[in-house]
C-alpha cells in the first residue's frame, strides 16, 4: 500500500481543514486507517483510527469532539476533518495503514505502511 497525503495549510484558530490521504493497492479496503501527527521536537503522536468497514472509529483524547475521521472505500481515500482548530493542533500530519490489534491501534508500531505527512499550521 502507498499512501499519499495532502490537504494541510495555514488556518487560523477556531478554523477547519480538511485532510486527505490517498491509497494505492488492493489492500486499502481491508486496512484500518489512521492518522497520527508530530509537532517539532515532540514524538509522533496518535490522532484517529477507523477500521475497514468504517463502522468503528477512535480519536485521541485531545480531537475527540473536534476531529472526524472518515473513509471512502471505492476512492481508497481517508479523510481526517478538523474543525475548532487549535494552535496546538499545529503538526505534520500523516496517514497510516495496517492490521492492529485493539492494544495497538493507537501506537504508530501498529501500522505497516506511512505516508509522507502533510504540514497543518494553526495560527492564533
Amino acid at each position: 500500500v502507498q499512501l499519499q497525503a495532502s490537504g494541510g495549510g495555514l488556518v487560523q484558530a477556531g478554523g477547519s481543514l480538511r485532510v486527505s490521504c490517498a491509497a494505492s493497492g488492493r489492500t486499502f479496503s481491508n486496512s484500518v486507517m489512521g492518522w497520527f501527527r508530530q509537532a517539532p521536537g515532540k514524538e509522533r503522536d496518535f490522532v484517529a483510527a477507523i477500521r475497514s468497514s468504517g463502522g468503528t472509529t477512535y480519536y485521541a483524547d485531545s480531537v475527540k469532539g473536534r476531529f472526524t475521521i472518515s473513509r471512502d472505500n471505492a476512492k481508497n481515500t481517508v479523510y481526517l476533518q478538523m474543525n475548532s482548530l487549535k494552535p496546538e493542533d499545529t503538526a505534520v500530519y500523516y496517514c497510516a495503514a495496517g492490521s492492529p490489534i485493539l492494544s495497538s491501534l493507537r501506537s504508530s508500531a501498529g501500522y505497516r505502511y506511512w505516508g509522507q505527512g502533510t504540514l497543518v499550521t494553526v495560527s492564533s
